[in-house]
């Protein structure tokens, strides 16, 4: 009996994702490669903010928070609300926040 854990390649077929998804993946993996926008995600994990507040929080410009915004919008990891002129900013759902945690955990471990 072989100890070889290596999987065959019918084995990798099984189970690999299709290119588009791949791609996907790779895409949502990118926005996680600028510090503002993990900071950004962290600073709404408990609560839901405006830009001014945001960019106070992680000590940026607003100008800064808003173009990353777009894109964290874009990859909808933050999702947004109206309320009159201002506009509140949320984690889009429960999963960003294990993404971060589980990223935490994976790098302090």
């Amino acid at each position: 009996m072989s100890d070889d854990i290596t999987p065959r390649d019918d084995d990798v077929a099984n189970v690999m994702p299709d290119d588009e998804l791949l791609y996907d993946l790779a895409d949502l993996f990118k926005v996680f490669g600028d510090t503002t926008r993990i900071k950004i995600l962290f600073a709404l994990m408990n609560e839901d903010l405006r830009v001014a507040d945001i960019a106070e929080k992680i000590d940026a410009s607003q100008s800064a928070v808003s173009h990353q915004l777009r894109a964290l919008k874009q990859a909808r990891l933050v999702k947004f609300q109206r309320d009159g002129k201002s506009v509140i900013y949320s984690l889009a759902d429960d999963h960003v926040h294990t993404m971060l945690g589980q990223g935490m955990t994976h790098i302090c471990e």
